[in-house]
């Protein structure tokens, strides 16, 4: 089975897991980094980390667009079960079996209010286990915690982290993520999308390779990586 992750620029993100199209915090309109829009993209399920704007601003209108069913915490689950989507609520340490996987919700340092000011419960990262039992863990926004070493027992495959700094992990923190969670391959993302968070991925990607043995991947926003 082929699992192909795109990155559509700052952190929203698209797998591929057989026929099943997973769309991971859309946010395409007001995005600079964007190269598609809300209106053009595909999704059978919609994964949301936490409540800001950049992270959820277009998943309603696809959600209602394409069926899509939503996964995220209760909270943001609730709010957008309340729009009238689909939705399916976990929470951080459960997992859950979908067609494309075991998908368990893992923490993350940040905050999670959604834009109309409503509670949107803890933020969260991703753990998914593909039915080929691929590792991959989109950690969302998130500081450094020391618990990554629990999630890098996993045995990853693919990590995908923020490098950005200010509003998550900057690169040193970035690259003891790294450390701690010992993935064969990993994707930075959350930066360059303004100038507050702007960071050199291909100079963190020397450090990150020098230090340890995984293989960093610096993609462009709308370029495509195949596990």
């Amino acid at each position: 089975m082929e699992t192909i992750y795109t990155w559509y620029g700052h952190a929203t993100h698209g797998l591929r897991v057989g026929e099943h199209k997973i769309l991971i915090d859309p946010y395409f309109t007001g995005n600079p980094a964007a190269t598609t829009t809300a209106e053009k993209v595909e999704a059978d399920y919609i994964l949301i980390t936490h409540g800001h704007n950049d992270h959820i601003a277009d998943a309603p209108s696809i959600a209602e667009r394409t069926g899509a069913l939503c996964i995220s915490n209760a909270e943001i689950s609730t709010w957008l079960r309340n729009k009238g989507l689909k939705v399916h609520g976990q929470h951080i340490g459960g997992g859950h079996k979908y067609p494309f996987g075991y998908l368990k919700l893992t923490p993350a340092m940040h905050g999670s209010r959604l834009p109309d000011g409503s509670d949107g419960g803890n933020p969260a990262g991703f753990l998914l286990t593909t039915p080929d039992n691929k590792k991959i863990y989109i950690a969302g926004d998130t500081g450094l915690f020391g618990d990554m070493a629990l999630i890098g027992d996993e045995g990853l495959d693919l990590a995908v982290i923020p490098i950005g700094d200010n509003y998550t992990m900057g690169p040193d923190d970035a690259l003891r993520a790294v450390k701690l969670l010992r993935p064969k391959s990993v994707i930075p993302v959350h930066y360059n999308t303004w100038e507050l968070i702007a960071q050199d991925p291909n100079a963190w990607k020397a450090r990150v390779e020098a230090e340890t043995e995984t293989q960093v991947f610096v993609l462009k926003p709308g370029d495509t990586f195949s596990l």
